[in-house]
């Protein structure tokens, strides 16, 4: 997704519920990242590998000056000889904590293996966040049931996942920002669209 298309999407959606809904999802991250300190996980599916939103996040993190936004990528699969980083198996979430942040991220359906996982990291006592586009969004999901706050991603719905995490992502800093005395429209869509176009991380 290009910046302009971006930043005309959050023009467009001012005032709307998607608008407020990804806010808010993004607003439910950031306290928890913040209220307990024990850092961010980030797991999708087998099929579903959710690398860009967390290039963004990690972006996200170094610009709103919260650390902990930043996320760790756990991995279904790990091929020979990735760097430390994206080297995070799923036995990451048999040691999650409490205090720690489970961001679950779902294209397609969730695997029963996965949703055990999940599942045992909420019953320690991690605070377990989804985003759900699989194929019961929206409808009661085995997923929306697991997790502690949910944005679901029906899809029939007018955005789709990726929009949305690229929207979530954006929100989940944009808050920490203070606010500047007589900042315009143009200059906080022209920030946005900056921010947006800007290459991820090099680590990722």
């Amino acid at each position: 997704m290009d910046a302009v298309r971006v930043a005309l999407l959050r023009e467009v959606l001012a005032g709307t519920e998607w608008l407020q809904t990804t806010r808010r999802f993004a607003g439910a991250l950031r306290t928890s990242v913040e209220r307990y300190g024990g850092g961010l996980l980030l797991v999708g599916t087998e099929r579903y590998e959710p690398w860009h939103l967390a290039a963004h996040l990690d972006d996200e993190a170094a610009w709103s000056g919260l650390p902990e936004l930043s996320p760790t990528l756990v991995r279904h699969r790990v091929p020979p000889g990735s760097p430390a980083h994206l080297s995070v198996g799923l036995g990451r979430l048999e040691a999650a904590r409490r205090g720690e942040t489970l961001l679950v991220v779902a294209e397609d359906r969730p695997g029963e293996g996965l949703l055990e996982r999940v599942h045992d990291a909420r019953r320690g006592g991690t605070t377990v966040l989804a985003l759900d586009g699989g194929p019961e969004a929206g409808r009661g999901s085995e997923l929306c049931g697991l997790a502690h706050d949910t944005l679901a991603v029906p899809a029939a719905a007018e955005l789709d996942l990726d929009t949305v995490q690229h929207l979530v992502s954006a929100a989940a800093g944009e808050n920490r920002l203070p606010p500047r005395r007589g900042r315009r429209f143009r200059d906080r869509l022209a920030r946005l669209a900056d921010h947006l176009t800007a290459p991820p991380p090099s680590r990722w």
